[in-house]
């Protein structure tokens, strides 16, 4: 089965950057994008970014302007590069993988990494 791996997570303080990466065990195929997801203790998991497999990108809201989503299909790696990082950035970052054969009407994210903590501090 497809396995995802993220790395890059640490302790940086307010103002500082990471690059998280997302390292796919094999192609996947008939992939529809690919997606970094955060949750933090007591919060429920949010969104941050999805890359489409167009290229297409989408962040939300509270990360526009700071993060960056990029992908390597040749490595078949994902990565998300945070500057600018706030204390509420504080989260397990996952990374994870959306198939379906129509990826407008039964897109499905059935691919998720372990996470890796991102701890931001003033």
């Amino acid at each position: 089965q497809v396995q995802l791996v993220e790395s890059g997570g640490g302790s940086v303080q307010a103002g500082g950057s990471l690059k998280l990466s997302c390292a796919a065990s094999e192609y996947i195929f008939s992939r529809c994008g690919m997606g970094w997801y955060r949750q933090a203790p007591g919060k429920e998991r949010e969104l941050v970014s999805i890359i489409r497999f167009n290229g297409k990108i989408i962040y939300a809201d509270s990360v526009k302007g700071r993060f960056t989503i990029s992908q390597d299909n040749a490595k078949n790696t994902l990565y998300l590069q945070m500057n600018r990082l706030k204390i509420e950035d504080t989260a397990v970052y996952y990374c994870a993988a959306a198939v379906g054969q129509d990826c407008d009407v039964d897109m499905s994210w059935a691919y998720w990494g372990q996470g890796t903590q991102v701890t931001v501090s003033s």
